[in-house]
């Protein structure tokens, strides 16, 4: 580890596929337990992003740094970087013929080589930490939306990661589910896990985030905090976005 401010650094990332550029000379500084969302229209580089910096997605030029090392150097170990950079899906991406205690467990034992019985206890603490340990012996099938990505956060915390990345958690789930998981990362924010987290729950972004970045056609348009951007923005297009995502979801409210 080199001594930095930075937990996790990106300089100058583009993402091009084919000729469709995702985005462009992306730069991020995250300090250590910063929660920080990012928000912005649909098809603007905000999954991509996530998975560039969890190296699931190679990057076409730019840098990336866990705690001042270099994990877009050559001959960096990507599956030992993904130890330390938890990612939460959309969909889950349970293995369905595991209970919830297994698929906590699984990464545990195949890619840290715990010992069975180790595991196991760890992997009922993560789950009583986000509230399942009841449910530890439940099939994915035998589980509700809310409480089967519940087992996926339990699963990433499981491997101990210095930063959580979040790609819409909670846009799979029914509206009534959706309280249960945003709980789970309100905690784990107050525990200062530093978490980047893409989601359109602007209830969560205002209450939670440290910093607010607002994403479109690939840029970063703006950044700052949840006051600077939901009370003065100051470009049109946040101004712009923001407002129509209220209405929207105010329009939900309502029915």
């Amino acid at each position: 580890m080199i001594d930095t401010p930075y937990i996790l650094q990106a300089k100058n990332l583009t993402k091009i596929y084919g000729e469709n550029v995702i985005f462009k000379d992306i730069s991020l500084d995250v300090h250590k337990g910063e929660t920080i969302v990012i928000i912005g229209p649909s098809g603007t580089g905000k999954s991509t992003l996530l998975r560039c910096l969890n190296l699931l997605t190679p990057v076409n030029s730019g840098q990336i740094f866990l705690e001042g090392e270099e994990i877009t150097a050559h001959g960096v170990d990507h599956d030992q970087v993904r130890q330390k950079i938890g990612m939460v899906f959309q969909n889950f991406l349970l293995f369905n013929h595991l209970t919830a205690l297994g698929n906590v467990m699984i990464g545990l034992t195949k890619v840290k080589k715990m010992p069975p019985e180790k595991a196991k206890q760890k992997a009922l603490h993560e789950l009583e930490r986000v509230g399942l340990a009841d449910r530890a012996h439940h099939y994915p099938a035998q589980l509700s939306g809310g409480q089967q990505q519940r087992v996926a956060i339990a699963r990433a915390l499981a491997m101990d990661p210095l930063v959580m990345l979040f790609d819409e958690p909670t846009s799979a789930l029914d509206p009534e589910l959706i309280g249960e998981v945003l709980g789970v990362m309100e905690q784990l924010a107050h525990e200062h896990m530093t978490m980047l987290v893409v989601t359109h729950e602007m209830g969560f972004a205002r209450e939670v985030a440290d910093r607010i970045i607002f994403m479109e056609k690939g840029s970063i348009v703006e950044q700052g905090s949840p006051e600077d951007l939901f009370e003065r923005p100051q470009h049109a297009r946040t101004r712009e976005f923001l407002g129509k995502i209220s209405e929207l979801y105010g329009k939900k409210e309502k029915k």
